[in-house]
């Protein structure tokens, strides 16, 4: 009891202290964060973190839903900056310290040009360095549907994706069971914000270590609302859409998936693998791993993880 007090009283994922500044130094990276304003007028919030020297490659880093980026998910992005690659991301819509209703995402299409946008600044940005970079996408659950969708938009854009998780089907054990999700589809045209979809918490879920289930939790951009009805179907309409084009897919990809994981399917992932064109395609399913593989594992594991797409990475930059 006394130890998930002292852990609640945590101002960062890693404790009270170091602050972000020194943190960062510590892990010989620099990290940054601006406002961003999208081609329909959002203000977002964005982060990058870079390695002191010339990096190898740039990395364009999408979280999933109900995430964000200055929590947990950035300790990945600090492990790759600190590995040679500048990675970037940005709070989605209704997510994080970015505008919008929480967890609220009317329409899939307008975050895929949100990300566009911004990762476009990014490249095209007055460095001429990140001009002759190779370019890669990182997503997780969520995010990495997200990908996958900038890849349909811009194809042959980006140099590879690294796809953690990937929610190209909502797993079946998570999705409510009939007839609940024709019902939520017909009252979601007429109150989409409403938060009422009946679903489990995604932390306990995905997380399997309990002390770090206890910081993901106290993560203070987190949603803890039920989903609402207009990103429900959102999500529903485009993991129905992906997985009818997983055939499509035609950029070099590394999937990773847990086999216990109980939000996003593995079998899809294992399904991606087997009909993507992509020549270039790598497949990790991690025995026992749930959804979280960046965090919610032992440290262990987490290493492992890293391991493989760092190696992949530097097959490739």
């Amino acid at each position: 009891m006394e130890e998930e007090q002292a852990l609640q009283k945590r101002k960062f994922y890693w404790g009270n202290t170091p602050d972000e500044s020194e943190y960062y130094e510590l892990h010989n990276i620099n990290s940054t964060n601006a406002l961003f304003t999208s081609p329909r007028g959002l203000s977002l919030f964005t982060r990058s973190w870079l390695p002191l020297t010339s990096p190898r490659g740039i990395i364009c880093m999408v979280h999933g839903y109900g995430n964000d980026i200055s929590w947990t998910f950035q300790a990945t992005a600090i492990f790759l900056a600190a590995s040679g690659y500048a990675c970037f991301a940005v709070d989605m819509e209704g997510h994080g310290r970015s505008e919008g209703l929480k967890a609220f995402v009317p329409n899939v299409d307008y975050v895929v040009e949100d990300y566009l946008a911004f990762f476009d600044s990014i490249i095209t940005s007055a460095d001429p360095n990140y001009q002759n970079l190779p370019k890669f996408l990182f997503g997780e659950s969520m995010g990495g549907a997200i990908c996958l969708l900038i890849e349909c938009k811009r194809p042959n854009f980006f140099d590879g994706a690294i796809l953690i998780a990937p929610m190209c089907k909502i797993s079946d054990k998570v999705r409510p069971s009939w007839p609940i999700p024709e019902i939520l589809m017909f009252v979601s045209k007429f109150a989409p914000t409403l938060a009422i979809v009946p679903t489990a918490d995604l932390v306990d879920k995905s997380v399997k270590v309990p002390e770090k289930r206890i910081i993901g939790g106290m993560n203070p951009m987190r949603y803890t609302g039920k989903p609402r009805l207009g990103t429900v179907t959102e999500l529903l309409r485009v993991t129905d859409y992906l997985s009818r084009r997983l055939s499509d897919v035609n950029i070099p990809f590394i999937v990773l998936h847990g086999n216990a994981d109980a939000v996003t399917d593995p079998a899809v992932s294992e399904e991606l693998y087997e009909k993507a064109k992509s020549k270039d395609k790598s497949l990790k399913i991690y025995d026992g791993m749930m959804h979280s593989l960046l965090f919610g594992e032992t440290d262990e594991n987490v290493k492992i993880v890293r391991g493989d797409i760092l190696s992949w990475l530097n097959d490739r930059s």
